[in-house]
């Protein structure tokens, strides 16, 4: 069996970090399968989604270190080319990436207890409207 569908969620700018583990888990419910794999996947190239502990040092930890392996005082070609100042953005989401896949047993997520999935907003735009695309295959 597969099953698909789209969480839709606004984020408030660049350096939101949003958890979105219950959305995800809530899919799963709704899907009835009991054992496989849940697929997360975030349209758009200036966010991205991983799994982190959300709390706010690990949190400031991460937006940090994106911030020195992509920093905002360089020049980017795609900015050159665009003007839309957002080149870090794409090289942040591309660092990354934009998927995610997380098994499935008795119909759960199988997370580590501290572990959460979490979308990062890397766009400049102060919101955005992100749509993530749940694929879940199994039985």
């Amino acid at each position: 069996m597969a099953v698909s569908g789209t969480i839709t969620l606004s984020t408030r700018g660049e350096g939101d970090i949003v958890d979105i583990t219950g959305k995800v888990q809530e899919t799963v419910c709704l899907s009835g399968v009991k054992i496989g794999l849940c697929h997360v996947f975030v349209t758009g190239s200036t966010a991205a989604v991983t799994t982190i502990e959300y709390e706010p040092g690990v949190l400031n930890d991460l937006s940090r270190a994106l911030s020195v392996c992509a920093p905002s005082d360089i020049t980017y070609a795609h900015d050159s080319r665009w003007g839309d100042g957002n080149g870090r953005s794409h090289v942040k989401a591309a660092m990354v990436g934009p998927s995610l896949t997380i098994p499935i047993r008795d119909g759960a997520l199988i997370l580590g207890t501290w572990q959460q999935i979490v979308l990062l907003e890397l766009d400049m735009r102060p919101r955005r409207d992100r749509h993530l695309v749940i694929t879940i295959i199994g039985e």
